[in-house]
């Protein structure tokens, strides 16, 4: 295990040079302490957890210490928010500190949020709050846990630093991890500022570091796109299998790399509401859970559009019709193994389908629902769910087409069937109350809360003795909490 002084830096996002992002130093939070550190995360750069303990670590991650080989970057880039083109945006309140390379040889962005004004601010602090910095944390580690590809969260350093929102509230940083933070907004802010030469340089850059394989291939920024379209396309998948909303689908909230990034109001689902909209600032649903399907399909469009100076307008097109069949294969494939099935039948997407609806028609909880499936042999449980529908007659329908498809399945033990669908269904989500008990805890100075839920939510298959609170079902004042992109 390294100390946090023996980090091996490569800055090569910052030798790109001023057209790409700008040198900024942090802004020092005031009386810095550690919030939560997360185990794993630390050992992506082969750091000793214990170090998280220290002052200096507080300092380092709460602006006050910077390594002399870091090279703090504010980056700049550009990006459709809700459909509109935004000409100017950029790191606002956040630095590209360094990249790292640990012992394995992987490059980690070492990226701060709330580190202070940029000169991409646009008139904000350039502050982040303990609320959303926690939630960031939590969701990052979370999705990991989950199988969900996503940046990584290091610690939150929460602070006395007063920031006025709605409210005042207490500044912190959170210090994020992932193998770039270049943004489909990064290519397109070369585009529309008619920059040939950088937006080159720029896709020199992300196809030499980030897809090495291409470059082998015939056409290699073409097959660059093509294994962005399909990673997206897994990543959506995901995402609609295990119920989770992103809120703010912006093309500058879209990884290059096909992660799970920029989280803002988020939400998990609770009872199962297709039309669910998470965000408070989102009036017209353009983020809903259903639209994250053909919004990545959008996204995508917008990231071709700015790489049509590389690649023809025509090979573009049949790459991006890629996207829908690739996502379908995918999020299909996830509700089998969801389902407990084992094979393919042409009829699963109705099944799949019908469950959804009756799901939606009575409010049936998402998560628990498929945990308890697993739980028993599949007529005992389907038996004991029923009570959950109010169209009993349509769940019954359901349910004998379920148990003549797992009788068609296959031959394997109950306790084979059980451990596999235990495997791939969570009991544990970040459920937004359980976010928000954490949060106010944290907030009065109480950080247990918010550790013991990042300990129970990195083991989210697993039965965790003591830990049964976590696994229920949410209050009705949990289920309808706003959340908005202020943080």
């Amino acid at each position: 295990m390294k100390a946090l002084d023996e980090l091996t830096f490569d800055n090569r996002f910052a030798r790109l040079g001023d057209a790409f992002s700008t040198h900024v130093l942090p802004e020092p939070l005031d009386d810095p302490r550690l919030v939560v550190a997360s185990n794993a995360a630390m050992a992506l750069l082969d750091l000793d957890p214990a170090i998280a303990e220290t002052p200096v670590f507080a300092e380092l991650f709460g602006g006050h210490k910077l390594w002399a080989e870091a090279e703090p970057r504010a980056m700049v880039y550009s990006g459709h928010q809700f459909g509109s083109y935004n000409p100017q945006l950029g790191d606002g309140r956040g630095l590209l500190l360094g990249e790292v390379y640990n012992r394995a040889g992987e490059h980690w962005d070492l990226h701060l949020k709330g580190a202070g004004q940029t000169p991409y601010s646009r008139m904000g602090d350039g502050r982040a709050v303990l609320r959303s910095s926690i939630r960031e944390f939590l969701a990052s580690e979370a999705l990991h846990a989950l199988g969900i590809p996503s940046s990584r969260a290091l610690c939150v350093i929460g602070s006395s630093t007063p920031v006025w929102r709605e409210k005042q509230e207490r500044g912190a940083m959170v210090l994020r991890l992932a193998h770039s933070h270049i943004r489909f907004g990064h290519f397109e802010y070369f585009y529309y500022t008619k920059k040939p030469e950088q937006q080159a340089e720029l896709a020199e850059h992300v196809l030499k570091l980030h897809f090495p394989e291409c470059q082998e291939q015939p056409e290699p920024y073409l097959a660059m796109f093509r294994e962005v379209v399909e990673r997206n396309a897994e990543l959506i998948a995901k995402w609609q299998a295990y119920g989770f909303c992103h809120g703010v689908m912006n093309t500058d909230n879209m990884s290059i790399l096909g992660i799970t990034f920029d989280f803002g109001p988020f939400a998990f689902l609770d009872d199962f509401d297709a039309h669910f909209v998470c965000n408070h600032s989102d009036h017209e649903g353009r983020y809903s859970f259903s639209n994250q399907v053909p919004i990545g399909q959008w996204n995508l469009s917008a990231l071709a559009q700015a790489l049509t100076p590389f690649i023809s307008v025509d090979a573009l097109k049949e790459t991006l019709d890629l996207y829908l069949p690739l996502y379908q294969a995918h999020y299909l494939d996830l509700m089998r193994r969801r389902l407990g099935l084992t094979t393919a039948e042409d009829d699963d997407q109705q099944l799949v389908e019908r469950l959804l609806q009756l799901m939606q028609n009575s409010s049936v909880d998402y998560t628990l629902f498929f945990r308890r499936l697993g739980d028993e042999p599949a007529a005992l449980a389907l038996a004991r769910l029923r009570d959950d529908f109010v169209d009993m007659l349509g769940f019954d329908a359901w349910a004998d087409a379920y148990k003549a498809r797992v009788a068609r399945d296959g031959e394997y033990s109950e306790e084979q069937r059980r451990a596999r669908m235990h495997a791939v269904n969570p009991l544990y989500i970040l459920r937004n109350y359980l976010a928000q008990n954490a949060i106010t805890a944290a907030e009065s100075g109480d950080y247990s809360e918010v550790r013991r839920l990042h300990e129970v939510l990195s083991k989210p298959f697993e039965e965790q003795p003591g830990m049964e609170q976590y696994a229920q079902r949410p209050p009705d004042w949990g289920k309808h909490l706003e959340i908005s992109c202020s943080s």
